[in-house]
């Protein structure tokens, strides 16, 4: 279902909808899904050359946010 562009993080659940609007407001560079609403799990699905672009808008955002190797 993922490939390796895909970029999974963990936010506070609370913060799920931020990190998806962030996004939409990218015009779609990565599209945001929620693997796992309870602990905050997210997949942001980029390209092989939008990935990097997604890594460096996350790793800015104001909230606390962890990158995982994959779903957990």
């Amino acid at each position: 279902m993922f490939d390796a562009a895909t970029v999974f993080v963990r936010v506070a659940p609370r913060d799920v909808n931020y990190v998806n609007r962030i996004m939409e407001g990218y015009e779609y560079l990565g599209v945001v899904t929620t693997v796992d609403k309870a602990s905050g799990v997210l997949a942001v699905r980029a390209t092989a050359d939008t990935a990097a672009d997604v890594r460096a808008i996350l790793a800015r955002l104001p909230v606390t946010l962890e990158f995982l190797d994959r779903p957990e």
